[in-house]
């Protein structure tokens, strides 16, 4: 059965609740999920996922150390993730705070990877975004990704 790990790091608890949306996403679509703080996830745990969903705040237009941390520790499993799904969200304290560089940065670690990576020709193209406290127009677009990617996982081949 297909597997989805959607990680994420959140200091003010905004990320987190981006997070627990696009679980409820992952979910709705029959696909085994798990939600994991990044403090709490392993390089290893990577390998297990057949998508994999991350979230961070934007620091300086790129995501938290922690996430960064999580994928230079992946190096030592470089081309093990080829194949598997990949999304991003992300949130910020400002419009024009650097939400999709964030994103970008996230999607290109993964892309490296040479994992798979959807986007959308509707919403929040390359992942949601949250400018402080998420609203229900953020929240939607958390459950669609993580519908969006849990669609794309049962179409793959298992990895």
């Amino acid at each position: 059965m297909a597997k989805i790990g959607v990680v994420y790091y959140s200091r003010s608890g905004n990320t987190e609740k981006m997070a627990k949306e696009v679980f409820e996403g992952v979910k709705s679509e029959g696909v085994e999920v798990e939600l994991r703080k990044v403090e709490e996830t392993q390089p290893e745990d990577l390998l297990n996922w057949d998508g994999i969903i991350i979230g961070s705040p934007c620091y300086y237009g790129l995501p938290a150390a922690p996430i960064k941390e999580l994928f230079d520790r992946s190096v030592k499993y470089h081309g093990s993730l080829e194949g598997k799904v990949g999304g991003a969200f992300s949130s910020s304290a400002n419009i024009g705070g650097g939400n999709e560089t964030t994103i970008l940065s996230i999607l290109q670690m993964m892309l490296i990877h040479g994992m798979v990576v959807k986007g959308t020709s509707t919403g929040d193209h390359y992942g949601p975004v949250s400018i402080g406290e998420p609203g229900k127009g953020v929240e939607s677009q958390c459950r669609a990704l993580g519908k969006r990617i849990a669609k794309l996982v049962k179409r793959m081949p298992l990895c």
